[in-house]
């Protein structure tokens, strides 16, 4: 009797030991349910309409200063969101050497990258090269992570979406090598923080970290690191008050665009992975292209609808939403 308990009890010790081993992994959702898709499309429109923002706002602000700005509110609106609700942060003081390394690939540098690039190029036209991140995910994602290889469908998808790029910005960088080329390849650099931003988030749900928590900390952390940027090199105080539009446009820039969006991207890399979420970004350009026509007045040249056009194609098929027809054997063959 005593030898058929302790054979009882060591299975179960194997059987809680391999559940409890399932758990620690990732687990990566290959096909995305209709809640995903639909959070991935309000995503969409939210981050279409932040290029529109992003446009109004360095206009009357310089870059550094609304950077933080919009961080520092975001950081605020979570804050008070958590109050609001009962919670706590919740953050590890171990964790927050990733916090840190999030909020400098996820909101430092690529905002103050875009915010940037944007005092000399058009909305519309930033938002289509946001649209390269899906393009570094894939291959951020294949040699940093061990279930999102990729294969010879995303190969196809990375050539065509570089050649998209290249069909946009490539006359200018070869024969006017100036500040508008330099300004569309801080919006590439700014993709690339991106897409390692995505890997790199991923390790807060083994953590067992909360979408909120990631967002509250990460916001909190680039709101410090931007803080002494701004005052040194911007000298805010010495420049004039911003306009009720400008400061619409960053509070509409922390609160929904950052603060909430990225509490809904956070929850989308924990169940589907940084590649099939930072699809996200080749779905902005039509939002943001459009948001800009109807309410900046910019105007759209067939170079940049083609570029989109094969961006959008080649991140298609480097995320897996688009698929190659596949091949019919001949009958009798």
């Amino acid at each position: 009797m005593a030898t058929l308990s302790n054979e009882l009890f060591d299975r179960k010790a194997r059987d809680a030991k391999s559940v409890a081993a399932g758990y620690a992994l990732p687990m990566i959702n290959q096909q995305m349910t209709g809640r995903e898709w639909l959070t991935l499309l309000i995503l969409a429109v939210i981050w279409g309409g932040a290029f529109m923002f992003i446009g109004v706002a360095v206009h009357h602000v310089h870059p550094l200063t609304y950077v933080w700005l919009r961080l520092t509110i975001a950081a605020g609106g979570m804050f008070l969101f958590l109050k609001l609700k009962g919670e706590r942060l919740n953050l590890r003081r171990e964790v927050w050497g990733s916090i840190l390394l999030l909020a400098l690939l996820n909101n430092a540098l690529p905002f103050t990258l875009f915010g940037w690039g944007q005092t000399h190029i058009a909305s519309g036209l930033a938002s289509i090269l946001n649209a390269t991140t899906p393009i570094w995910g894939v291959l951020v994602a294949h040699f940093f992570t061990a279930d999102e290889r990729m294969t010879p469908r995303k190969i196809a998808g990375v050539l065509l979406g570089f050649a998209g790029v290249a069909t946009m910005i490539g006359p200018m960088l070869l024969t006017n090598i100036g500040t508008d080329a330099l300004a569309q390849l801080a919006c590439i650099v700014a993709a690339l923080c991106y897409a390692f931003a995505a890997v790199w988030a991923r390790r807060f749900r083994r953590m067992g970290i909360a979408p909120m928590s990631v967002t509250t900390g990460q916001l909190t952390a680039g709101a410090l690191m931007m803080l002494p940027l701004a005052l040194l090199i911007d000298q805010p105080w010495t420049q004039p008050l911003p306009p009720l539009t400008a400061w619409g446009a960053i509070v509409a820039l922390a609160l929904l665009c950052t603060a909430f969006g990225y509490v809904l991207y956070f929850r989308l890399i924990a169940h589907i992975g940084p590649a099939n979420a930072i699809a996200v970004t080749f779905l902005i350009p039509v939002f943001a292209v459009v948001w800009g026509w109807i309410f900046l007045d910019e105007g759209l040249t067939l170079t940049m609808l083609f570029g989109c056009a094969v961006i959008l194609v080649g991140t298609g098929l480097a995320t897996g939403v688009l698929k190659p027809p596949a091949r019919t054997s001949p009958v009798g063959g």
